[in-house]
């Protein structure tokens, strides 16, 4: 049913200076595996074929990454080395990849409204690959897409948060329908400490209506002058329906430094070792 998903990926990576200078930050590795790889993994899970990469200045790598190698390949042919490629050949070979640059750094919003003429007139996820999500059962856009196949109305994906984090993230609040499951009712991007609606934070899985681009080139710049998709999604729940959903699974910040060292000691003990 969602066949397309949408990797925002032009972002600078200021966070990461030096190290992403000249690597993009997606390419970062945890483990042996670049963020953004662990990104794709997860959609192709969840049934996705259309992988939809809105890049910037310097970002060729992710291209040359989802591409084949022929001068590596032919070195290690025939080798043990080369089962280390059977991941990524596979991921190749399930997925097509598009891509599409962004001109200017104008906010999360823009750069999903950059990809329209990738998604076109269809539903489809949107992946940040700096939250690195992990649940070996069944991953968080899986569960999304189950919901979705139930409710056909956008969905962005959450959890708790310290009150005193709040201010890092878009925050909602909303009317509880099951333990897991709430009607937005309210959200607020980056609220000032103590004014927060709620303590329930979004992470960055979403699954959008295509209707959001109309409302995102409608929407004004709002927090630090970019264009939010926080402000977008919330004219989409004033005039129909938008979902927040507590997923199943460990997520980890690796757009910060300790975020990103936490998941490299979780993979390897747990995935890569496993």
């Amino acid at each position: 049913m969602i066949k397309k998903c949408l990797f925002p990926a032009a972002g600078y990576g200021t966070r990461f200076l030096p190290a992403t200078k000249s690597m993009p930050k997606e390419m970062m590795p945890i483990v042996n595996k670049p963020l953004i790889e662990y990104g794709v993994d997860e959609a192709i899970q969840a049934g996705m074929t259309d992988m939809c990469i809105v890049t910037g200045r310097g970002k060729h790598s992710l291209m040359d990454h989802f591409d084949k190698n022929y001068e590596l390949e032919h070195q290690i042919s025939g080798t043990s080395k080369e089962a280390l490629l059977d991941d990524i050949r596979s991921v190749i070979d399930s997925a097509n990849f598009t891509y599409i640059r962004q001109r200017e750094m104008k906010g999360l919003g823009h750069a999903i409204l950059t990809g329209r003429d990738l998604v076109g007139d269809n539903p489809f996820a949107v992946v940040l690959a700096d939250d690195l999500c992990i649940n070996p059962d069944q991953g968080v856009l899986a569960q999304m897409v189950a919901l979705y196949k139930q409710f056909r109305c956008s969905i962005v994906a959450v959890e708790e948060v310290p009150a005193d984090e709040t201010h890092k993230y878009g925050v909602i609040a909303g009317e509880t329908l099951t333990d897991n499951l709430m009607r937005v009712t309210d959200m607020v991007e980056k609220p000032e400490q103590g004014t927060a609606p709620s303590n329930l934070a979004i992470i960055g899985r979403y699954i959008l209506t295509p209707d959001i681009f109309d409302i995102i080139e409608n929407t004004e710049p709002g927090k630090g002058g970019e264009i939010q998709i926080t402000d977008a999604l919330l004219q989409q729940a004033k005039g129909g329906c938008v979902l927040a959903y507590k997923f199943k699974g460990k997520r980890f910040d690796c757009g910060s430094v300790e975020g990103f060292i936490e998941a490299t000691n979780y993979c390897f003990e747990n995935v890569y070792k496993g």
